[in-house]
């Protein structure tokens, strides 16, 4: 081989390498665009599988949400007509125990009237008459109807005379020395009668008590 012939090898040589080098250098360059590109696509469509992964529970809150705001209306709407509708009845029965005190007296009066008209028709004979035994059982029939009624409404004298003196049936006036031994401690005279109303003392005996 000549010098020439060596001389030209030894130059394509090198313009080879110059132009593998020159190729992997523009391989190089083009593979970091390419990554500078796809990269970012890659990653977003990676979050966009994380959230196409989140979509579902997203969903289940707020399902859950408006479930829970949808109950909380309904017990809303219950407490407002419970509200309503026990208004309604305090108001009711307010007015009901009004009508009741007002009228409570009603059904009593209308017993008493036949009473209250025995008396008026005694007063009336009682100008004319000329009997007074006669007037006398006139107003003891009275009386004792009178009586009647009040027993008829749980009405009762407490009776006191000569029995032991009760603080819880007896109001002690004052007291004497008793007119016989065996009335020691009891009541010797009533200056006011008590009286009981189903059983409730609603007024005292005015009583003077032997000692």
């Amino acid at each position: 081989m000549t010098k020439k012939n060596t001389e030209a090898n030894t130059s394509e040589d090198k313009n080879s390498k110059v132009q593998d080098e020159t190729i992997n250098q523009e391989t190089t360059e083009k593979e970091q665009v390419v990554n500078e590109v796809i990269e970012p696509e890659v990653e977003e469509l990676n979050n966009t599988d994380e959230d196409a992964e989140e979509t579902p529970a997203a969903e289940e809150v707020v399902d859950q949400a408006v479930k829970l705001e949808t109950e909380a209306n309904e017990w809303k709407d219950k407490y407002l007509r419970l509200s309503a509708e026990f208004d309604n009845y305090r108001r009711r029965t307010l007015k009901e125990k009004m009508d009741l005190t007002k009228n409570a007296g009603e059904s009593i009066f209308l017993k008493l009237l036949p009473v209250v008209d025995d008396f008026d028709r005694a007063m009336t004979s009682m100008k004319d008459a000329k009997d007074c035994d006669s007037i006398l059982a006139g107003i003891d029939l009275i009386n004792n109807k009178f009586k009647d009624f009040l027993k008829q409404q749980g009405l009762k004298e407490i009776e006191s005379m000569h029995v032991e003196f009760d603080t819880d049936k007896h109001e002690a006036l004052t007291k004497i020395p008793a007119p016989k031994k065996k009335l020691k401690g009891k009541v010797v005279d009533v200056i006011e009668k008590g009286y009981t109303l189903n059983d409730k003392v609603i007024r005292f005996s005015k009583v003077v008590v032997g000692e």
